[in-house]
């Protein structure tokens, strides 16, 4: 599930000589939302732009940066501060994280997005060539990338990560009540006409088999579990590395884990 760069490639080495299967990244971002930005791509006969954007947020946030930790603050500091490989004016380059900060309107909300690393996963490597821009950025509350530029950056506790993370921890523990924001959009031709498809999901805490899994909790963790029922069902391959732009999504909804990601009056579990 990590977003680590030089983990998923020591990975992809031993995948050379693996009796079995090798699928990192097969969580929420890295994982999920690539599996979401192929499955659009492929609706086009050429691609201009891939953007893809997560967030997983405190449903009711207090204070000013507007967050809670409700999953690793190491992977999160990790995504802060290491730089974000993307696509742009067709070149594969590295960007600052907390940078390149847009707003984003989802249904009367108004939200921020900034680079983060690690997100894209393989994605680079796989549409090079193909696109002139691809990237990704996680989204948060307004105001939130500011602050944590003011907490790495001009506190240099960039330099003190477990200080940073310990801080943090303390200071906004895990909420019960999350949500996980996926939103995609991919824009290229098709028939020679300009198009647009795009992808917006808002997901909510749930319980499964009686227990409350957090957003967070269940997407991450979902994710997982449906590649893992495509590997065993032979849907997927079945040695070497497996990117999970190459996971069919429909094929991934299929499964009962899967499942979970459709719409919610689709699919409820108790």
């Amino acid at each position: 599930m990590t977003e680590d760069v030089p983990t998923t490639s020591a990975i992809r080495e031993m995948a050379k000589t693996a009796r079995g299967v090798m699928a990192p990244q097969c969580g929420l971002a890295p994982g999920l939302i690539g599996i979401v930005g192929a499955d659009l791509a492929n609706r086009f006969d050429r691609l201009r732009d891939i953007e893809l954007r997560v967030g997983a947020l405190p449903r009711y946030p207090n204070g000013l940066l507007g967050y809670s930790f409700t999953w690793s603050p190491a992977g999160v500091i990790n995504e802060y501060i290491n730089d974000c490989e993307v696509i742009a004016n067709g070149n594969v380059k590295l960007v600052p994280a907390l940078d390149g900060i847009e707003v984003i309107n989802i249904e009367g909300q108004e939200f921020e997005a900034f680079s983060t690393s690690g997100g894209l996963g393989t994605m680079c490597e796989t549409y090079a060539g193909r696109v002139d821009t691809l990237n990704y950025k996680t989204i948060r509350y307004p105001g939130h990338c500011r602050l944590m530029r003011f907490l790495l950056y001009e506190l240099i506790l960039k330099d003190k990560r477990e200080l940073t993370e310990q801080i943090l921890t303390e200071a906004k523990p895990p909420v019960r009540e999350d949500v996980v924001y996926v939103y995609a959009v991919v824009e290229g031709w098709k028939n020679g006409q300009l198009a647009r498809e795009e992808f917006y999901r808002a997901y909510h805490p749930r319980r499964i088999d009686g227990k409350h899994w957090r957003a967070i909790s269940w997407t991450t963790a979902g994710s997982v579990a449906a590649v893992v029922e495509m590997v065993a069902d032979v849907v997927l391959p079945q040695q070497g590395f497996l990117k999970q732009e190459e996971i069919p999504f429909e094929a991934f909804l299929n499964t009962e884990n899967g499942a979970f990601f459709r719409e919610k009056a689709e699919v409820e579990f108790s």
